[in-house]
């Protein structure tokens, strides 16, 4: 079984690496959409394979991180983009969160990126 749960994060960035003119080369923001996927077997008593509180709690540290912060300035994130960015949530809340099977973080309403198991 799969659930996820969803956060917006309002944050600025710019991408140091593109090449020279490149837009994204300014200093810009997002609204990114972050998804937080768990996997398990649903309990016999309570149903649910986690509850959805217990994924809150366990990324709202990372979210006080980002939201309404610069992205360049953060530990790990000085090449900000949506693929770092996935990694950089996956290896910080993999720790912390039983079955996190995936992070997939939205850039704008149709790009993005995703990290997972697989992806190591």
């Amino acid at each position: 079984m799969h659930i996820f749960k969803v956060f917006q994060i309002e944050a600025a960035h710019r991408l140091p690496n593109v090449p020279v003119g490149h837009k994204c080369a300014r200093l810009h923001g997002h609204s990114f959409r972050v998804e937080i996927h768990v996997s398990g077997e649903p309990g016999s008593q309570t149903g649910w394979v986690m509850d959805f509180a217990d994924v809150k709690a366990a990324f709202a540290p990372l979210f006080d991180q980002l939201d309404h912060h610069y992205l360049n300035e953060i530990e790990g994130l000085e090449n900000p983009t949506s693929e770092m960015l996935a990694r950089w949530i996956w290896r910080r809340l993999q720790p912390r969160l039983a079955g996190l099977d995936k992070v997939v973080v939205h850039e704008t309403c149709t790009s993005g990126a995703s990290c997972s198991r697989d992806s190591f």
